[in-house]
């Protein structure tokens, strides 16, 4: 054999290995989507939720009694074959109700066996012609479990089972064909086509209704989650620029008070520090309403990583204790993370603790956003008159999207480290990263004028 006979030969091969893999596979997937027997009732009514049910099962009914009479008169069967083809072409409506593919498979063989039984036979009677091969009544039961059909299953689905439907009419009257018989089957391909493309333009916009009715339940909670947030933000605004500003004001002016008096007596100091501490708890108690009215997450005001839980004001505030946890997490979300830990820890003030984790916590979550794949430095020094914070993060690994925000994090940080005496800087380092550092002193007071014990009340320089 020649070179060129033999790479024919290979070539034609492969090419008979490469169809008859393809067919394999056309063959598996028939069989996936069509051998099965799942349950898929049709979907209610929305006024009237057994009226389509009802429907189908008269139809069903007179699809049988019409078949039964067709079969026997016309096509000359037995009361019995012509009774169960008949059931059958009706039952495949009422089993198409909640099992299509099922109903389907019956009323092809319903079909199969009317055409086979009447095959031959004497078919003419008082110069009319039987149909075939597929009778009036099994036109219409099959054209009724076709619409069912593609109204539930995916649109391959139904391209399937209707190529199947106009292969076995093909089949049955173009190959096996037979004599006298007024033949149907382009009526029924025609039909069963116009049906599949009704069904599934149905099921389409059924889809398309719920998905708009999903897509609106969504944009509506968005609208009032984003106007619930706004409106806290407001909130949060008023009572720190007016609220907050007055009950620091009465703190100074208590704690000043004593040193503008000449020999202040006892009850008049007791009084005006109680005053003092008052108004120091009033702010502690508001910063954290604020931090509440700013979170971005309502059910979990507090950040303590449990959403959804609704018990976040009930629970114990974030300390210094759950830095290490903090932390672990951002590890978690894909940052190398180390820790420095200088000095003694000395207890603190509720407030500082809270700040200081917060602080650290706004921080690293900057990082995630701005320097993702980063390396991040937390340095924690306890030091006698208060507590130093640092996180410091490497440039960024790759390029980093611009951020959408507007950059309410540092004037969080900010607003937290002043109310306590404290503050808060932000600064790109050398190496091309950012640092934040802040310092907290230990009490959590405001720092306080300079008293003048004279009695005009001028400052000395």
């Amino acid at each position: 054999m020649s070179k060129v006979g033999r790479v024919t030969e290979t070539g034609g091969r492969r090419a008979f290995v490469l169809l008859a893999g393809w067919g394999r596979r056309r063959l598996r997937v028939l069989h996936d989507d069509l051998w099965t027997v799942r349950p898929d009732p049709l979907p209610a009514s929305v006024w009237l939720r057994w009226l389509p049910h009802g429907l189908l099962c008269l139809a069903a009914f007179g699809i049988t009694l019409g078949g039964v009479a067709q079969l026997r008169d016309g096509g000359h069967l037995g009361g019995s074959p012509a009774f169960l083809i008949g059931l059958a072409q009706g039952g495949a409506v009422v089993l198409a109700l909640w099992r299509p593919l099922a109903g389907w498979w019956l009323s092809m063989a319903a079909t199969v066996a009317g055409a086979v039984a009447v095959h031959g036979g004497p078919v003419k009677t008082s110069g009319e012609t039987f149909t075939w091969p597929w009778t009036a009544p099994g036109i219409i039961a099959h054209l009724l479990v076709l619409l069912l059909l593609a109204l539930r299953v995916r649109t391959r689905v139904s391209v399937e089972a209707l190529a199947l439907t106009a292969l076995l009419t093909y089949l049955l009257e173009g190959v096996w064909g037979g004599t006298d018989y007024q033949p149907t089957g382009v009526v029924a391909a025609v039909l069963s086509a116009v049906v599949v493309l009704l069904g599934t333009a149905l099921r389409g916009r059924r889809e398309a209704r719920a998905e708009l009715v999903e897509q609106t339940t969504l944009t509506a909670e968005e609208r009032a989650r984003r106007t619930l947030l706004e409106e806290r933000s407001r909130i949060a605004r008023e009572l720190h620029d007016v609220v907050a500003h007055h009950m620091s004001v009465i703190s100074i002016q208590a704690q000043v008070a004593p040193h503008l008096v000449e020999d202040p007596s006892e009850e008049l100091i007791e009084n005006l520090a109680g005053i003092r501490q008052n108004a120091l708890e009033a702010l502690t108690e508001l910063r954290r309403v604020l931090g509440v009215l700013r979170s971005e997450n309502p059910e979990d005001p507090y950040g303590l990583g449990d959403p959804g839980t609704g018990a976040a004001p009930d629970a114990p505030q974030p300390t210094l204790d759950r830095l290490d946890a903090l932390i672990e997490n951002t590890r978690a979300a894909g940052l190398d993370v180390t820790t420095e830990v200088t000095g003694r820890a000395r207890p603190y003030a509720p407030g500082v603790e809270l700040s200081a984790y917060r602080i650290v916590q706004e921080a690293l979550s900057n990082a995630l956003r701005h320097a993702p794949g980063s390396r991040v430095r937390v340095e924690v020094a306890h030091l006698p008159d208060g507590l130093r914070l640092a996180v410091t993060n490497s440039r960024p690994r790759h390029p980093v999207p611009p951020s959408q925000g507007a950059g309410h994090g540092l004037l969080g940080m900010r607003e937290r480290a002043t109310m306590l005496g404290g503050h808060v800087t932000a600064t790109r380092a050398p190496h091309g990263g950012f640092t934040v550092s802040a310092f907290l002193p230990r009490d959590g007071t405001p720092p306080t004028l300079p008293a003048d014990p004279s009695p005009t009340g001028e400052q000395t320089p």
